[in-house]
């Protein structure tokens, strides 16, 4: 049941109705543990399609346009685009993957704010024509290599919260966009719409009201000179909790329909990366190396010392870190949380621990501080919502082994495709049955013999 990063003959895995995705990972840990013990990753495609539903039932009719970066695995990939979802590139690559699915040249945009001549140029050959767009050096490279092009104006938005600095500085000013428009018409280049992006992390959801209203704003501004506007681009930062989607919906529904009522035949789309592909991945990581270090050097700087000098505090090293799956790590903080896959008992001690990739480098910490049991080596940790960021990307760590994808759907969210039509012949090829996964004693299912 592997899948694998680079090749498309990959495979999904259908689960019977009585195994889950924790009956494959004991399973997948058995079986590493005594043939290898690399890192791996298990991979619920099924989430992605409850997560479409989720996302049609509460934000249509936005149309997704999936941000290939987040995760570029090819069972991610055939499924959104079995789905109908457009998808939002960034490169060369990015845009001949999503090409290789038979996806329509007008599902797909351009989205690098910096981009190569070449690769625009290759844009233009293949027929993929909306691009954004946030200074005149871009516009001006962007008339002469496509001529074709249609452009999204991408507009900054203030999503500095208290005591945080914006994350990225992209987008232009209202005042910018009227010289943008006055270039735009002497050179003969299209301008077509809008595009703007709140971060996930932005706390005000007002940053999604000042946004829409400032794209209105860029609309009106358009027809003095005479460019017919048609699209509305209100990019990512969607997390993937449907909560947060509701909270979303109910600020900028309104909005919406007063500046963009369905009548202005103007298509509101979206850019949900980590909304999609996050949670359906969890990675599984062994320990290859331990060691008791001084806990003073342990704890973040600031921290009072409480502990008994007595307790052991201990160090361990794992085969996988910042330069393979916790890239992001190395620009934000780790968010989700360590768990010790074999079993312990409730009363078991912890013990102040922290965790190491296997480059020996200074900044591949994984995580800082954390309570865990004490651990040996073979032992094996589990981390979800490892869905985005770093699935697809080359690794900067010589050694580093990418690791193996099993793919898998449950038969229910299987029928879930087949009923709404989109289960394509293509796509079924890839499908294979996993028996009743094997029933393991306690001791061979949480075995860390090396």
């Amino acid at each position: 049941m592997k899948g694998f990063l680079e090749d498309a003959n990959y495979s999904i895995g259908l689960l019977d109705e009585g195994a889950t995705l924790a009956d494959v990972i004991d399973n997948c840990i058995y079986e590493h543990t005594h043939t290898g013990k690399k890192a791996f990753y298990v991979g619920d495609l099924g989430k992605l399609v409850r997560n479409n539903i989720q996302w049609q039932n509460v934000m249509a009719p936005i149309k997704p346009f999936y941000p290939v970066k987040c995760n570029s695995t090819p069972g991610v990939l055939e499924i959104l685009g079995t789905l109908g979802i457009g998808f939002a590139c960034s490169s060369k690559s990015e845009m001949a993957l999503v090409q290789d699915l038979g996806i329509s040249p007008d599902n797909i945009i351009y989205t690098n704010p910096c981009k190569q001549a070449s690769q625009i140029k290759y844009a233009a050959k293949a027929g993929i024509n909306i691009m954004t767009c946030d200074n005149d050096i871009e516009l001006k490279k962007i008339s002469r290599n496509h001529p074709n092009a249609k452009l999204l104006l991408h507009i900054a938005t203030e999503d500095i919260t208290a005591g945080e600095e914006m994350n990225m500085k992209f987008g232009t000013t209202l005042k910018n966009c009227r010289h943008l428009m006055e270039c735009a018409k002497e050179l003969g280049v299209q301008i077509v719409g809008v595009k703007f992006h709140v971060s996930g992390s932005c706390k005000d959801l007002q940053t999604y009201i000042h946004a829409i209203s400032d794209a209105r704003c860029v609309f009106d501004m358009a027809e003095e000179f005479g460019f017919k506007m048609n699209m509305l681009d209100i990019g990512g930062g969607f997390t993937g909790s449907e909560l947060q989607l509701e909270e979303v919906n109910h600020v900028i529904r309104p909005l919406l329909d007063v500046y963009f009522p369905k009548e202005s035949g103007v298509n509101v789309i979206a850019e949900p990366g980590c909304y999609y592909v996050s949670s359906a991945f969890t990675l599984a990581v062994n320990i290859i190396a331990k060691k008791t270090v001084e806990y003073d050097k342990l704890l973040p700087s600031g921290v009072e010392q409480t502990r008994n000098d007595d307790e052991p505090v201990f160090t361990y090293y794992i085969n996988d870190g910042v330069y393979g799956s916790f890239a992001s790590k190395l620009s934000e903080k780790l968010s989700t949380i360590p768990e010790v896959h074999k079993k312990y008992k409730e009363d078991e001690p912890l013990f102040a621990s922290s965790l190491w990739g296997p480059s020996c480098d200074e900044l591949d910490q994984i995580v800082e501080n954390c309570l865990l049991p004490e651990l040996s080596v073979g032992d094996w940790l589990i981390f979800d919502n490892m869905g985005s960021g770093t699935l697809g990307e080359q690794s900067a760590f010589n050694d580093y082994q990418r690791p193996l994808i099993y793919y898998m759907m449950s038969f229910s969210d299987w029928d879930e495709m087949q009923d709404a039509g989109i289960a394509s012949d293509t796509l079924m090829k890839n499908f294979f049955f996993v028996p009743p996964c094997i029933q393991l004693s306690p001791e061979e299912r949480f075995s860390t013999a090396a």
